[in-house]
């Protein structure tokens, strides 16, 4: 019995178990499915569309084209560093719970630190992706019928999609691979589609120099260079969420070369089928003027509807929405799990409802429900000022690229002699690339929180710093007044029997306690016992 037991236990989940987790996901992902997942969340179709109009006035056509190239070999490293790690570390936990194990002693305040800034990220990706969907939405009907529309309406939209996306992956998990499957190919088809339809059916096409040289400062800024950084804010937001095939290995087969090569892939195909994309709406430009000034509400669609008539244009919109439509359900499934995962260690308040799997649907309700309203609330900020959603996606790069780091710095900085790497290894290139990894991310941390337009004024400020600003302080202040006195990074949730494996196994409470004087202990998390 015992021997037949150990058989139905494949390589994935027994290296969860080392790890000190119990398998509840149904593990039924492949490595391709794993990498639709990030290349879902990517999603060049979705990020490159939604600040397009953006980098077309900080840099214009060079900085579109020359950013996106830089842009994507800087990912890639960071990329490469993350893979390296997750295949030693294949849990949903990801990135806060390689922290925890690289940073030795200090691993409880690295796992924290870098948990919440991967969530605050991801709920700033979520919300990013499907507040340009309704953007994007209200433009193509503005173009067909004429509507005119306002801020409320681009709100209510929002919040449609968004409750969209929980119930799909509140009651339709089962069909989530298959989406984010057909997702691949609707980006890369609707890439070629694209290309050919504006290369052949445009009357005029851009000249090279105006696409490869072309230098566009409509900021108000007089620094060529500062404007060449803000420029790049496009391709950074597009290329981020690959961190999504690490949350998604506790459901993958062969997770741990499955789940750093769908992080390597999701970058590498991103990256050509992004360029094609970039050049051909670069080249179909007619009037650059006309796609700046556009009253349609979408440069994009100004490029299309110029470049081969309404209907055209609607149909090639089309393929856009539903891109985005995969994009941002792919996210709200990365999101949850980390939820689930971090929750899982009693990191979150509710943690104790938080990391429920439902016993039938299989999926983490709580958190798919969190993720959407924390989106929700941040697409509130759309009513305030015009200019949120330039701060909504700065805050996706920033609170993911950080938490991105913290791992590799603490591979560099702690366990510089002691990691042992699995599969996939960057071998004697793994220091050199964490390094360069390390210094970009500090570099964009610092530029996403500058002001994009001058003179500085309540609507063209840069809200960002206001909310990184406020991250910051509860993370940290959160940690030095409470959390450091009782989490204790990833802890065992199973209970296991000494098998050949010497797997050693741990009985773990994750108890909820009232809230006593002095601001003490919210969640206390019992200490792993060994049996």
């Amino acid at each position: 019995m015992k021997e037949a037991k150990e058989a139905k236990v494949d390589r994935s989940e027994q290296r969860l178990r080392e790890l000190g987790y119990k398998q509840e996901l149904k593990r039924e992902l492949t490595s391709f499915t794993n990498f639709s997942v990030s290349f879902s969340v990517v999603s060049i179709l979705t990020g490159l569309t939604s600040l397009y109009g953006t980098a077309l006035n900080s840099g214009g056509p060079a900085v579109i084209i020359w950013g996106w190239v830089f842009v994507s070999a800087m990912s890639m490293c960071v990329a490469a560093a993350m893979a390296e790690i997750c295949s030693s570390y294949p849990t949903s936990g990801g990135l806060y719970y390689w922290s925890s194990k690289l940073a030795g002693r200090h691993g409880p305040f690295y796992a924290w630190v870098t948990g919440w800034w991967n969530l605050l990220g991801q709920f700033g990706c979520t919300a990013g992706i499907d507040f340009g969907l309704a953007i994007l939405l209200c433009s193509v009907i503005s173009l067909a019928n004429g509507w005119v529309y306002e801020r409320w309406h681009v709100v209510l939209i929002y919040f449609l999609i968004l409750i969209i996306h929980g119930l799909i992956n509140t009651f339709l998990v089962r069909l989530i691979a298959i989406m984010n499957t057909i997702s691949v190919w609707v980006h890369i088809g609707g890439v070629v589609i694209i290309l050919v339809t504006l290369l052949v059916k445009a009357e005029h096409k851009a000249s090279a120099s105006f696409v490869f040289t072309s230098f566009v400062n409509n900021t108000g800024w007089s620094s060529s260079v500062y404007v060449v950084l803000l420029g790049l804010l496009q391709s950074q937001f597009t290329m981020t969420g690959y961190d999504a095939s690490a949350h998604m290995t506790e459901e993958t087969k062969n997770a741990d070369v499955a789940g750093p090569v769908g992080i390597l892939m999701a970058v590498g195909v991103s990256f050509v089928a992004g360029l094609g994309y970039l050049l051909a709406l670069t080249f179909g430009i007619q009037n650059l003027d006309e796609v700046l000034g556009t009253t349609t509400g979408s440069p994009i669609a100004q490029i299309f509807l110029d470049a081969v008539g309404e209907t055209g244009a609607l149909l090639l919109l089309a393929i856009l929405l539903i891109a985005q439509f995969f994009c941002g359900n792919a996210s709200v499934t990365a999101n949850s799990r980390m939820i689930y995962a971090f929750s899982r260690d009693g990191a979150m308040p509710g943690s104790k409802y938080l990391h429920r799997i439902h016993p039938t649907l299989k999926s983490p309700i709580w958190g798919i429900w969190l993720s959407c309203f924390v989106s929700a609330l941040l697409g509130l900020l759309y009513l305030i000022n015009v200019v949120a959603f330039s701060a909504i996606t700065s805050i996706a790069t920033i609170g993911l690229y950080i938490s991105y780091g913290l791992p590799t710095f603490c591979r560099l900085v702690y366990a510089r002699d002691s990691f042992e790497p699995g599969p996939i290894s960057l071998g004697r290139f793994s220091n050199p690339i964490g390094i360069i990894a390390c210094v970009w991310i500090v570099i964009i941390t610092v530029l996403f929180v500058l002001p994009p337009a001058s003179p500085v004024t309540p609507l063209s400020m840069n809200y960002t710093v206001v909310i990184v600003a406020a991250s910051a302080f509860y993370i940290f202040g959160n940690w030095y007044f409470n959390a450091r006195h009782w989490f204790k990074g990833p802890v065992s949730n199973i209970d296991l029997e000494d098998n050949e494996h010497d797997f050693v196994a741990g009985s773990l409470s994750n108890k909820e306690t009232t809230m006593v004087e002095g601001g003490k202990t919210e969640y206390e998390v019992a200490e792993k016992e060994e049996i």
